[in-house]
């Protein structure tokens, strides 16, 4: 890396905290950050596969550690939040990636269907925010960088609980981005397209659904995890000091058709 676009896009020093980033794009942010320089604190669920993510990084000279914990519980966020803090100090940039996916026709929609999907979708990324985005504000400088969905934009598969989390994410990326921009903080929101990921599994399972979404892409392709690395990069460097309040669509036009 030249001086020039290590000043830009370096990350050294600087402490990312990824959530549900075991797997998927996830995964791909965080070992990317880390390739950028930065000290990665992976949260998640499952304890094998962050080992693994940890592994990874180390394997390219980078920093990670891992806290194993259900965001879909708030007493856990706030216990995952305490042992940030204590352990590794305030953060400087966010990336909220973890999420479930209970897609249920709308009319078979249950009251715990709703609430287990804003919970982790929307609620642990709220107070994530709420308990690292003043700090980074009173530091002059941080990045919170949230993972939505193209269901915050339109209604398709069964949208449900999980379209109205990732459209609510959205409106709370405006807001944190109004609140704390002026303070050096710039707050984004990715919009990936129809991704292969433990999470979207059961789409992938049927060919014909696979097909119709790359045909409906620009680039004749469905996503792969790898597609995030270089944009969450991007939106986590100094390269980024005028973008906030922002959707990236990571997409390959898919949203443009």
């Amino acid at each position: 890396m030249t001086t020039y676009l290590r000043e830009v896009f370096g990350l050294e020093g600087r402490t990312a905290v990824v959530t549900g980033g075991s797997s998927g794009i996830g995964r791909a942010m965080a070992v990317a950050l880390g390739r950028a320089g930065a000290r990665i604190l992976l949260v998640a669920r499952r304890e094998a596969p962050m080992a693994e993510v940890v592994a990874e990084l180390r394997g390219f000279g980078a920093e990670g550690h891992a806290i194993s914990a259900d965001l879909a519980d708030r007493a856990a966020v706030t216990q995952v939040i305490d042992k940030i803090l204590t352990g590794y100090g305030g953060p400087d940039v966010l990336v909220n990636s973890a999420g479930i996916n209970r897609r249920p026709p709308m009319d078979e929609l249950t009251d715990d269907d709703w609430d287990a999907t804003l919970a982790a979708n929307l609620t642990a990324p709220f107070l994530l925010g709420q308990a690292f985005g003043p700090r980074m504000a009173a530091r002059g400088w941080g990045r919170i960088i949230n993972v939505v969905s193209q269901q915050a934009f339109r209604a398709y598969g069964n949208s449900g609980a999980y379209g109205a989390a990732k459209a609510g994410l959205v409106g709370l990326t405006r807001s944190q981005a109004e609140a704390w921009s002026r303070h050096g903080v710039c707050c984004n929101a990715i919009a990936p397209g129809v991704v292969h990921t433990p999470l979207t599994e059961p789409v992938f399972a049927d060919p014909a659904t696979v097909a119709r979404h790359a045909a409906r892409t620009m680039i004749g392709r469905n996503g792969v995890p790898e597609d995030f690395g270089a944009c969450a990069i991007f939106l986590a460097s100094d390269a980024a000091v005028a973008v906030t309040g922002q959707t990236l669509f990571v997409d390959g036009g898919y949203s443009a058709t």
